[in-house]
Order: C-alpha cells, then sequence, then structure tokens
C-alpha cells in the first residue's frame, strides 16, 4: 500500500506544471503607449486585462516622447482655426516614408488619429495645443498646452485610467515567450524579479514591447553604418517582442529602415524636440552659417548635418522661440542651452564665427520678413530671431526609431510569412513594421501607438482568434466603448 502511495505522488509530482499559470482574458506585453491604449481598451469592454512590463517603470519610449501627436482635422485644430485634411495627413506620411509605407495602415492611422485625441482628452488628458512640426504641411502635432512634452502627458493619462480601473500592471515583469497551442497564441511566460517562470493563459497576446534602438549589436548588425551611434531610447527598447513573436511564425518588414534624430545632445542621448524648430529655431554649423531647411525629414537634416565639422550643429533660437514652447524650459534646467545677450556674444561662447553668424541672421530675417527663403526653401518661419536674449544647443544625430517590425493588418492582427493571420497574436506601436515606410515623421509615432494600441485591444477583446471585419471608424471614447459592449 505504502508503494502504491508513495508510487502516486511521484506520479503526481511529474504532472504538475514546472511554472505556476493563472487565466486572463488579454495579456499586453509592454506598458508604453501602445500597450496601455490597448489596456484601457480591451477592459472597457468587459475584458480581464495583466500588463507585464519589463523595466522598473511604466511608460517605455513614450515617456520621452516630446513633439506631439498628428493628428488631422481635429476638434483642437478647428477651435484653433487651423485648417487641415485627413487626405494631406496621409499624402505627407507616405512623402515622408520614401512612398515604401503600407498605404492601408497608413489609411487606418491617419482615419482614425483624431479619435486618439479625443481618446486622450476624454480621459481627462491635455493635447489641445497644435504645432508644426518637420515634414509636415500644416500644424497638426497635438500636444500640452503651452507645447511641454506630449509622452509624458499620455503616459499620466493612460496609466491613471488603468489605475483607476484596476487594471494589473505588473513591472519587472520580462515576457520571455509566447505559448503555442494548435496554432494559436494563448499565452505568455514570463519571469517577475527572483520569482520562478509564470505563465498567464490568455484568448489573446497585444506585443507593445517598442523597437530595437537600444539594442546597439541588433541595430549595427542591420545598418553596419550606424555601429557606434548613441540613441535616445530607453534601455529596454531591445527588439524583445520581435524576437518572441518571430519564433511562433511571425514574420518582418522594413527591418532595415532605422531612423536617427538629429538635434540629441552628444554624449548624453538628450533628444531636443522637433518642436523647437517648427516654432522657429534654425540649424548653424561651427562656421555660424544656416546649411539645411530645417523642417526638412528627419534623415535628409540627419545626413546634412554628419557633413558639416565635427558631425555636429548648433540648434540656434531666440527669447521668442523660448516663450513659445514650455518644453525648452526642461531644456535649460538640465544645462544644455547656452545663452548670450547678443549673436556676437553668443557666438563667443559657443567658439562660432560671429561674423558669419551675425550674417546668417541678418539674411534669416530679411527671408522671414519676405515670407522666402531663398537660401533653402524653408516654408514656414513664422518668427524672424530677433528678440533679444539669444540661445543655442550643440546637437548630432542618434539613433531613434526602427521603422521595421512585425508584420500586421489593418486591424492589429501580426501575420506570418505566408500573410495569414496567427490567431489570438496582435501587436502595435514602434515594435511593428509598414506604417512609417523608410522615414518617420515627428508626430506619427505618437498617433500610430494610440491609434493601434486601441485598435489591437479592441479586436484582442472583440475577435481574439477569428477574422475581423475592417471598421472604417472606432468610437471616439472609452465610455462609448463599454456602452457597445453591453
Amino acid at each position: 500500500m505504502q508503494k502504491i502511495l508513495l508510487a502516486s505522488l511521484v506520479s503526481a509530482a511529474f504532472a504538475m506544471p514546472a511554472v505556476a499559470a493563472e487565466q486572463a482574458d488579454v495579456v499586453i506585453i509592454g506598458s508604453g503607449g501602445a500597450g496601455l491604449s490597448a489596456a484601457v481598451t480591451a477592459h472597457d469592454l468587459g475584458k480581464k486585462v495583466i500588463v507585464l512590463e519589463k523595466m522598473a517603470m511604466v511608460g517605455g519610449n513614450t515617456n520621452r516622447a516630446a513633439g506631439g501627436l498628428n493628428a488631422a482635422e481635429t476638434k483642437p485644430q478647428a477651435k484653433l482655426g487651423i485648417k487641415d485634411s485627413i487626405e494631406s495627413h496621409f499624402n505627407d506620411t507616405i512623402k515622408g516614408g520614401h512612398y515604401l509605407n503600407n498605404p492601408d495602415l497608413d489609411h487606418k492611422l491617419t482615419d482614425n488619429a483624431k479619435y486618439s485625441v479625443d481618446f486622450i482628452n476624454d480621459l481627462g488628458g491635455d493635447l489641445n495645443d497644435v504645432g508644426m512640426m518637420a515634414g509636415a504641411s500644416q500644424k497638426r502635432a497635438h500636444r500640452p498646452t503651452g507645447g511641454g512634452f506630449v509622452g509624458a502627458e499620455v503616459v499620466r493619462t493612460l496609466y491613471k485610467a488603468s489605475k483607476d480601473r484596476n487594471i494589473d500592471i505588473r513591472t519587472m515583469a520580462d515576457a520571455q515567450k509566447l505559448i503555442v497551442k494548435d496554432g494559436k497564441v494563448v499565452g505568455v511566460q514570463f519571469k517577475q524579479g527572483k520569482k520562478p517562470a509564470q505563465i498567464v493563459h490568455a484568448k489573446a497576446v497585444v506585443i507593445a514591447s517598442g523597437g530595437f534602438s537600444a539594442n546597439q549589436a541588433m541595430v549595427a548588425k542591420i545598418d553596419p553604418k550606424l555601429k557606434g551611434f548613441a540613441t535616445t531610447n530607453q534601455p529596454g527598447a531591445t527588439g524583445d517582442g520581435i524576437i518572441m513573436a518571430e519564433k511562433v511564425g511571425a514574420a518582418t518588414v522594413d527591418m532595415k529602415q532605422i531612423q536617427t534624430h538629429p538635434t540629441v545632445v552628444p554624449g548624453n542621448g538628450e533628444m531636443i524636440t522637433e518642436a523647437v524648430r517648427g516654432n522657429g529655431a534654425i540649424l548653424v554649423n561651427k562656421e555660424g552659417k544656416r546649411f539645411i531647411n530645417e523642417l526638412q525629414t528627419r534623415d535628409v537634416v540627419s545626413a546634412a548635418e554628419l557633413k558639416q565639422t565635427d558631425k555636429v550643429g548648433y540648434l540656434f533660437f531666440d527669447n521668442s522661440v523660448r516663450k513659445s514652447l514650455k518644453a525648452i524650459e526642461t531644456y535649460n534646467k538640465k544645462g544644455l542651452v547656452t545663452e548670450g545677450k547678443t549673436p556676437e556674444e553668443l557666438a563667443q561662447k559657443l567658439g562660432i564665427n560671429a561674423d558669419n553668424l551675425k550674417a546668417t541672421l541678418a539674411d534669416y530675417a530679411k527671408f522671414q520678413a519676405d515670407k522666402k527663403d531663398a537660401q533653402f526653401g524653408r516654408a514656414d518661419m513664422p518668427r524672424p530671431l530677433t528678440e533679444a536674449p539669444y540661445y543655442a544647443v550643440m546637437v548630432t544625430p542618434a539613433v531613434h526609431h526602427t521603422m521595421g517590425g512585425l508584420r500586421i493588418n489593418t486591424e492589429a492582427q501580426v501575420l506570418n510569412h505566408q500573410g495569414n493571420v496567427i490567431p489570438g497574436l496582435f501587436a502595435a506601436g514602434e515594435v511593428t513594421g509598414g506604417v512609417h515606410g523608410g522615414n518617420r515623421l515627428g508626430g506619427n509615432a505618437m498617433a500610430d501607438i494610440v491609434t493601434f494600441g486601441r485598435i489591437a485591444g479592441r479586436n484582442a477583446a472583440e475577435n481574439p482568434t477569428g477574422v475581423i471585419i475592417p471598421r472604417a471608424t472606432p468610437p471616439q471614447t472609452a465610455e462609448k466603448l463599454a456602452h457597445e459592449a453591453k
């Protein structure tokens, strides 16, 4: 009898799962703007949601987003008298991406971005200021009043909404692999701190883990020219989600398309928002001369900077620009800004040619008055840069955004190498490819993460494994989503 009991216990021990397991409706990997947008949306459709975040704090790269959230035909634009169109946003996006974008994804993005602005504002956020960004034909970068950092505002808003809803968000929870059964993704194995590995079974998984700009080995392997480049990204942007999905058959697209940002402080990776240029700043080199239309796309401006002495430039602006953009005060407090009472004093502090800088500013003021940049063809010149004091920040390019990633359809479903949906698997944000083509316009990443985050959250909640009929426009608010679910 004892032998039989012992044998039963041994058998039971071997039958026990190697890791602890629990159940949810939707598991989301990553707590940036895409992940939290998906979480709030799925929750408001009545689903149990668990968010796994490998870092110690929520927000991911979204915390570092500065410029704005691009959207056309929005309520804030209408209130400010800005005339814009979804068609214009679409055309700018395709052109900015060198026509390598997936047009279906871009139509989805530009058609629905205005609802992303409503979504954040309806949750108590502030995306009511609208500014110009490089590559845009109109002012459509939505940001906090006064021109503050958009990413921090979006994370604050979504995190508060998540906590108010008691959504289960776990930090230091590193997703390790996707669980697949009968060809469907049915969960995630993860490790949290020193605890043993755990599994969450779910009807759907949303990967929103970001890109791989902080993975230097991966970046350099794909594009050797970028070996040794600094990055603007937070340390967790290492491409884990892409690698994890590839192991279950997911296809990727545009992996070679890696973007550098042209205004990053050398040595510390601090990115100076494109909105500084959008609000009127110019770029000058060590000789005190302009060398580019400052509102060209990021890849073009980055390439031009690399041709200058020591591969750097100076972002130059005056007091009128400083007063127009709240974000500048942050850079000033961090000691990144050099100030001069006159252009000559500033040139002396920077060690650049004062006569050339003075002549450059005189020419620019004339161009601005004439409403024609005779030197580089800059169309938008909001300020003549004649109001003392004057300021400058040394900048150089750094790896900023990876346009390539998992191949998805317009409903945020991940596709395999045959172009078929992988049931139960969704993705949104920088972990995906196809939206931005060969170059991302500033402000389009924020539009991407919130818009496709919401789409992924809704579809993961409503139809995790089936064929999804594309919707023309999503509901505008979380409250409307909840109402429709009843």
